[in-house]
């Protein structure tokens, strides 16, 4: 499919239902298409990430993924509160980016427009793309900081992989870049070895467990985690704001789309989003199918024991790891920035306040 045709399916989405929500005050692209021609081919591992902006202080939970018009698109709700300033996204590492280019599909009051003028205008300002690269770095922090030893078994995993892998973010925000989640790895290596730092890229690898990792061994994980997954998708009943990646119409993401990988070469950069998708899947199944749950760990444990992780104390040794990395990290991402030709050394963005 085109991605001009998947776009116009979301469009009409939005126009026949966000639309007429209670509070409706626009909607925008947002993900891996940003930026991307209408003519260029959206693969299967791929869907369409839109957000529905409404009024009020809290969004409503995530809808999530679902197929409309042969096209599998993503929804995600946010607040006016929460992109109401062009200064709030700028220095938003996970928002700026959906702005940069005119991604609007509905704006009926014209302030959405507003915000993504300036912030277009402002993104590749040196000052926002130091607040963007601190405000990743500072989720890394306050994500290790928030890991429970006490919390369930799966929860001790995402609240180390997590902030391990906003590692990639920090070095995509530097060369304005994307910053993908599921194909995060595959990214960073790039930029890594477009700005000739491609040797941090295996520290990178190491910090996951990954870095000796044969593609032989990736597919068999996969393989478990097909299964895990199927039983999970089938399972599932507890609304968890990521549900809709573990269903039937998202399997060609986490299964396919690490096949792919796989395929391609890119066996270790597909380690990630496994091993997050088959911690997903044990919290659903640890909600609503505990029988199956225990089943079914053995395969959860075997990708955990292949990155050298057998219980809380790996988890806990790993997470001091990614906390003492973070200086190299800030050095290599300071570089890339300087030497980054986009990067705009003097201010456009004409608000009154400017980043401190």
């Amino acid at each position: 499919m085109r991605i001009g045709d998947a776009r116009a399916a979301a469009a009409d989405w939005v126009a026949r239902h966000a639309s007429l929500e209670a509070g409706f005050k626009g909607a925008y692209y947002s993900g891996s298409t940003v930026g991307k021609p209408d003519d260029a081919e959206l693969p299967a591992s791929s869907d369409v990430d839109v957000v529905v902006v409404l009024d009020g202080p809290e969004p409503p939970l995530k809808l999530g993924k679902f197929v409309y018009r042969g096209t599998l698109i993503e929804i995600t709700y946010l607040s006016w509160e929460q992109i109401g300033s062009a200064e709030d996204v700028l220095a938003s590492y996970h928002l700026a980016g959906s702005f940069r280019a005119d991604t609007i599909i509905a704006d009926p009051t014209g302030q959405l427009r507003g915000v993504q003028t300036q912030v277009a205008r402002g993104f590749a300002e040196e000052a926002w793309v130091r607040r963007r690269c601190e405000n990743a770095r500072q989720r890394i922090e306050n994500g290790l900081r928030g890991f429970d030893a006490s919390a369930p078994w799966h929860d001790q995993v995402t609240s180390w992989l997590f902030p391990a892998g906003v590692t990639t973010h920090v070095l995509l925000v530097a060369a304005l870049r994307n910053p993908t989640v599921r194909l995060r790895y595959l990214a960073a290596r790039e930029v890594l070895a477009e700005y000739g730092h491609g040797g941090l890229y295996p520290e990178l690898l190491a910090l996951l467990g990954c870095a000796t990792w044969t593609p032989e061994r990736t597919a068999r994980h996969v393989d478990g985690l097909a299964r895990t997954f199927d039983a999970a998708a089938a399972a599932a009943k507890t609304p968890f704001f990521f549900c809709s990646d573990i269903t039937a119409a998202a399997r060609p993401i986490a299964i396919d789309g690490s096949f792919a990988l796989i395929r391609a070469g890119d066996h270790r950069e597909a380690v990630f989003w496994i091993v997050a998708t088959f911690a997903r899947c044990h919290k659903i199944l640890a909600a609503d199918a505990p029988d199956l749950e225990a089943a079914l760990a053995p395969a959860f444990d075997a990708v955990l024991a292949d990155l050298g992780i057998a219980g809380t104390e790996d988890l806990a040794r790993r997470a001091e790891a990614v906390a003492r990395f973070l200086p190299r990290l800030r050095d290599a991402a300071d570089a890339i920035l300087l030497a980054n030709p986009e990067i705009l050394r003097q201010p456009r963005f004409d608000q009154e306040r400017s980043p401190s």
